[in-house]
């Protein structure tokens, strides 16, 4: 496997100078633009160097996605991404942030479970109410890796961007934890009752979302205090912060809590302690400088691996068929599961429908969707989910993400 992340390294160290010096295009999306031009043209040339061939796909299989986003850099990816979001500016739109992290995911995923169930039915492809529901809950959470590094780009109001920069950090845990819930149903042998189903969700969601929460804020006090304690050695402020990471993402799988949310919660103590400071100083510019790099590093790789990994699917027209189906499905879900909770809340907008179009549009889909999609390999639907993900994913990352910056100046009339 080290040998894989090391060649996809260097892959990513040569499209991002590509990028930068002649495709001038949003990072992520140039990698991943790249590494779908590079898997046409391997595949093509199949054929002629087939031992090539063969050992792209050895390199794609061992990098193991999955694992490596579940398990690896999502870890890093949070907590850079939390350091640089502002405590004050988030409290200003947390009823916002938390009606659209939970209840616009639930709406969404039960939206889209629906339509993509008659949808198959349509098309004659077997597609299960339960696996429609999977699948709802997997693309429903909006991706923030692919959130954050679009937002880089974009000139967008600052309140829409907390808005969206919220809900991606923490909605990605809750989506998690109704994919599992949702697995639970489909798992439970028998005829569950609805208070053993209701139980065992409700403590799934106690256990993972408020435990994570709360293990992320015993994170985030204790490792800013260590941090603050040796203020004088940046070297090992950066240490301690990684250590955070890598160890405090370890504790929370052992422990049975949200590892996403605990990483989000922690790095924005983290971060606003540190910017608050009265004693600002190197180890706190060290920190932001080297998260700065790590976030850049492991967003490059993600990026690549979902354009590379792209050639784990065969060519199907019914799958690609529902694939596109799907991308108006969670779309038309999206606006709806955004419209709902921003009507319960009250808005200093002047045009609260072109907000709630740009949060609709700038809802992108990420490495996250596929990692789950990737967990179910054992599922019998496995396939239809994984291909109907890609064509989601990518039309968000590459349409969604290339249009989001134009659409906010349409409607806004910026320059």
């Amino acid at each position: 496997m080290l040998q894989s992340f090391s060649i996809i390294f260097s892959i990513v160290a040569l499209f991002s100078f590509i990028n930068y010096k002649w495709l001038k295009l949003p990072a992520t999306i140039g990698l991943m633009l790249m590494s779908l031009a590079a898997v046409v043209l391997i595949t093509i040339s199949k054929s002629i160097l087939p031992d090539f061939y063969l050992f792209f796909c050895d390199i794609v299989t061992n990098s193991d996605f999955k694992t490596l986003l579940l398990d690896g850099i999502l870890s890093f990816l949070l907590f850079a991404g939390a350091l640089h979001v502002n405590l004050e500016d988030l409290a200003v739109e947390k009823w916002s942030v938390l009606l659209f992290a939970t209840l616009g995911v639930v709406i969404s995923t039960f939206i889209v479970g629906t339509l993509i169930y008659y949808a198959a039915l349509l098309l004659g492809i077997e597609f299960s109410f339960v696996h429609a529901l999977l699948f709802g809950a997997l693309i429903s959470p909006t991706d923030p890796i692919a959130v954050l590094a679009i937002l880089k780009k974009t000139n967008i109001a600052k309140n829409l961007q907390v808005k969206i920069e919220g809900e991606s950090l923490f909605n990605d845990g809750i989506g998690v934890v109704v994919f599992a819930g949702i697995l639970i149903l489909g798992d439970m042998s028998g005829h569950p009752t609805e208070s053993s189903l209701g139980a065992e969700i409700g403590k799934l969601f106690l256990e993972e979302a408020v435990g994570g929460l709360a293990y992320g804020l015993i994170l985030g006090v204790i490792g800013y205090s260590c941090i603050r304690s040796i203020k004088e050695n940046p070297h090992l402020a950066v240490m301690i912060s990684l250590a955070i990471v890598m160890g405090g993402y370890a504790v929370a799988s052992i422990i049975h809590v949200s590892g996403p949310l605990a990483m989000v919660t922690s790095g924005i103590i983290i971060g606003n302690k540190l910017n608050i400071s009265a004693n600002k100083g190197s180890s706190q510019k060290l920190i932001n400088d080297i998260w700065e790099v790590l976030d850049d590093v492991f967003n490059g790789i993600l990026f690549v691996l979902i354009g590379l990994t792209i050639h784990l699917l065969e060519f199907d027209i019914g799958n690609l068929t529902l694939g596109i189906m799907a991308v108006l499905i969670v779309l038309i879900a999206r606006y709806i599961s955004v419209l709902l909770p921003y009507s319960l809340l009250k808005h200093k907008e002047s045009s609260p429908l072109k907000t709630v179009a740009v949060l609709s549009w700038g809802g992108l889909r990420g490495g996250i969707s596929i990692a789950l999609a990737l967990s179910l390999a054992d599922n019998p639907a496995s396939e239809t989910i994984l291909y109907i993900t890609y064509t989601v994913v990518l039309f968000s990352i590459i349409i969604q993400g290339l249009s989001i910056g134009r659409l906010v100046k349409v409607l806004y009339k910026t320059k």
